[in-house]
């Protein structure tokens, strides 16, 4: 009797063992497997983009993107454990900066001094009879989280912006948690036109079209043309 019980705790003890090498090597394996995979993920570097000269323009601009860019991994799909990456796919990167060089004298500056992502950037002019063409650059810019998911994306907020030519005097003109979608300048009256959806429930959703008029010889956030006692107005008169 007293054998047989030596015989199965003998058994029982090189299971236990077996079992207990099996699961630090399997541990082993996992934490060489983490390093290795940490090891071929890269962190993230600035990469500028190519440059962009307007001939109306006195200042040439560099673009700042990073890579590898986890916002712009959720956008495209496209995997980033490689270390180069075609003009083609430079071109889709999120721009979260732009650097303003002067033709002239060398001056340089950036336009942001925040996290953010630009969305567009776009020369537009006011022209007046008799006077000098006056030139912004327009920016859709996403700088807050609005949707509340910790990080900036495509879903929070995009605010109209405006600067002169050198990228300084950066003015918001659209309200705060809505999103621009278009605009239309009207040279006639000095003006431009703003489309925006509005989040007008709270529900983190962009859902409500608006427009705004914005005066482009004193620039500030722009009133909505549908103000809010129009808009019932008008609900009056269907409803009815």
């Amino acid at each position: 009797m007293n054998f047989y019980s030596s015989v199965i705790k003998i058994f029982a003890s090189i299971i236990l063992a077996t079992i207990t090498i099996s699961c630090n090597a399997r541990v082993n394996r996992n934490s060489q497997k983490s390093q290795v995979n940490a090891q071929k993920t890269p962190q993230p570097k600035i990469v500028y983009g190519d440059l962009i000269i307007k001939e109306k323009s006195d200042y040439l601009m560099i673009p700042v993107s990073i890579f590898p860019d986890i916002n712009q991994r959720e956008k495209q799909g496209e995997s980033f454990l490689g270390g180069s990456f075609s003009k083609s796919y430079r071109n889709r990167m999120n721009i979260y900066n732009l650097i303003f060089y002067s033709k002239k004298d060398a001056a340089k500056n950036v336009l942001l001094d925040r996290k953010a992502i630009i969305k567009s950037f776009n020369l537009i002019e006011k022209k007046s009879i008799g006077q000098p063409t006056k030139r912004f650059w327009l920016y859709r810019i996403i700088d807050k989280d609005t949707n509340g998911d910790d990080k900036l994306n495509y879903q929070d907020a995009t605010i109209g912006y405006l600067s002169d030519l050198s990228g300084k005097n950066l003015q918001k003109i659209t309200p705060d948690n809505t999103q621009l979608n278009s605009w239309k300048i009207v040279q006639s009256t000095g003006a431009i036109f703003l489309e925006i959806t509005k989040d007008t429930d709270n529900d983190k959703k962009f859902d409500t079209k608006s427009y705004i008029r914005v005066n482009l010889d004193n620039p500030s956030i722009g009133k909505e043309i549908i103000s809010n006692q129009l808009e019932n107005e008008i609900k009056s008169y269907i409803e009815k």
